[in-house]
């Protein structure tokens, strides 16, 4: 439900801040006061296309804030898709700049018009000069017809609902007897492929956490073969001559003991050289140069150069090979066995396609006996509307069958005796089209939908009786649903749980719209301008009050 509508700087209105209630708004002026002011700024809020021709003169910007509460379950699920929090209440506001640039925001959330316009058309329809009405959309005939055979009958969403469940299962089973069509089709390029695969992971037997292992054990390899290598070159330097390094060491000890003073005076170094000669002696007889196993590291290198190929090739990492393989053997185990599961496949099919079709039947016989009612009822509803030279049928033909059964839906009126039916988009357009509107949605009424009505031109070349039964109507309609109707219908407004009333004013600089609620003489007032003009007379204001709902 709309509860406020605040407006600044659009148009003829400065400053504009208006309070709506539960069922009938009614909203009146002379002509020219303002009213199509008040659905072009409520429409910028809904996400209309923005038009600099809205601002106000000598102002750069306008704005305008729509609070709502009620949020049905459409609203809910595009407000959660797109990242919205919200509770009981949602805000809705729209600027729009001189320079043309326009912004909107959800809940104080900056969002996309196109996002906006999607809230808009779920929380307000405009019927009269705006065409958003979602009737005149033909993808929303069916539901309409369904939600009506609903209303009458309490074993078709039952019903409905069992023949969508046995849709999605036999859609499920289309997808996979084409799965292993597909397969099939390719069955044998794809068998002699997937064998060569399986055979090569099987023989490469890939462990999970082996590629690890030999990266470790390869790494440790190439270590040792390293420090083989450094081993000869230290040996090398030992034993570089004929001679090796503790041999002459102990030549240098001998000669020093050839000295002929006695006693010698380098026996202390001939000891140390000594000495020395055994522990070079000794570090030659540890330092022993191993070769790296160039075989062994080989043929780590050659496994683990396989599997990371392997992984490579399956674009999966090497732990994930096993799991490649299991697979790629089911995949030709499905393959060996596809005939099989082919025609059971089929079979399996064929059952659930007659389940859905015995569900689809009834209701499509369902749906033609609710079509009949509907076309009954909205008959009944036309003459007191003027509109007793329409006719209404609704059309239904089979289609491909969907999750919504074999039947599309179109709603199809003719306004005059001998002209074709047509969808309700291709009629007439203005009060007449409104008209229709308000009888289809007071048959239709739909207590879950949540949405604010807007009727503009109800009352274009009607008068007396007629105006008097579209008051009636709103009034019905307005028990279950938010209405706000702009009307020049003394009649209609007599109907009103809220009036407002709208006017402009002027002075030597500007002119302004106003907008005011009306209640007590005001009212009255109100309703004998509209019946007698300018001069308001005691018979208008005592016909007023017998025009105002009690």
């Amino acid at each position: 439900m709309l509860n406020n509508l605040y407006i600044s700087n659009i148009v003829l209105i400065e400053k504009l801040n208006l309070q709506f209630g539960n069922g009938l708004n009614i909203m009146t002026g002379e002509t020219g006061a303002g009213k199509s002011i008040l659905l072009d700024a409520l429409a910028l809020a809904l996400g209309a296309r923005s038009d600099t021709g809205l601002i106000r003169s000598g102002c750069d910007m306008a704005s305008v804030i729509a609070t709502f509460d009620g949020i049905n379950d459409n609203v809910g699920k595009i407000l959660n898709e797109n990242g919205i929090e919200y509770d009981d209440e949602l805000i809705l506001r729209r600027t729009l700049q001189s320079d043309g640039k326009s912004r909107a925001w959800i809940n104080d959330i900056p969002v996309s018009i196109k996002i906006l316009k999607q809230i808009g058309d779920e929380l307000v329809e405009i019927h009269g000069q705006f065409e958003n009405h979602s009737l005149l959309d033909a993808t929303t005939h069916l539901t309409a017809l369904d939600e009506y055979a609903a209303a009458n009958n309490q074993e078709y969403v039952s019903l409905l609902n069992e023949m969508r469940s046995a849709y999605v299962d036999m859609h499920n089973a289309e997808k996979r007897l084409k799965e292993l069509q597909d397969l099939l089709d390719k069955s044998e390029s794809e068998r002699d492929f997937l064998k060569h695969n399986v055979a090569e992971l099987r023989t490469l037997n890939v462990q999970v956490g082996e590629e690890d292992e030999l990266a470790t054990k390869r790494t440790m390899m190439m270590d040792a073969e390293k420090n083989a290598a450094i081993l000869t070159d230290a040996v090398e330097m030992l034993r570089n001559n004929s001679q090796s390094l503790d041999e002459q060491i102990c030549s240098v000890a001998h000669i020093l003991e050839r000295i002929k003073t006695e006693p010698n005076p380098y026996t202390d170094c001939i000891d140390k050289l000594y000495d020395a000669a055994s522990m070079v002696a000794e570090v030659s007889e540890q330092i022993k140069p191993e070769s790296a196993d160039i075989d062994t590291l080989d043929s780590v290198e050659e496994r683990l150069f396989a599997i990371r190929a392997a992984a490579r090739k399956h674009r999966v990492i090497a732990d994930e090979l096993p799991n490649k393989l299991t697979q790629m053997l089911e995949q030709l185990n499905a393959i060996d066995n596809s005939d099989a599961e082919l025609k059971k496949c089929k079979n399996k099919l064929s059952e659930l396609s007659k389940v859905f079709n015995d569900y689809a039947n009834k209701i499509t016989d369902l749906r033609k006996n609710a079509a009949e009612s509907l076309r009954t009822q909205i008959l009944a509803e036309l003459p007191d509307l003027k509109l007793g030279s329409a006719d209404f049928i609704v059309d239904i033909t089979k289609c491909e069958p969907s999750v919504n059964g074999i039947d599309n839906v179109v709603f199809m009126i003719k306004t005059n005796p001998g002209t074709p039916f047509a969808p309700l988009h291709k009629i007439a357009s203005g009060g007449e089209l409104s008209r229709l509107m308000l009888a289809l949605r007071v048959v239709l009424n739909n207590t879950n939908n949540q949405k604010t009505f807007v009727f503009d031109e109800l009352d274009t070349g009607i008068s007396g009786a007629t105006a008097s039964a579209v008051g009636k109507r709103l009034d019905k309609l307005s028990k279950n649903e938010q209405l706000l109707v702009i009307t020049h219908s003394a009649q209609v407004a007599g109907f009103a749980d809220k009036h407002f009333k709208i006017s402009k004013n002027s002075n030597d600089n500007a002119t302004f719209t106003n907008v005011v609620e009306i209640t007590g003489d005001d009212r009255v007032n109100e309703i004998a301008r509209i019946i007698s003009g300018a001069q308001i007379t005691p018979e208008s204001i005592a016909t007023a009050k017998t025009l105002i709902k009690q």
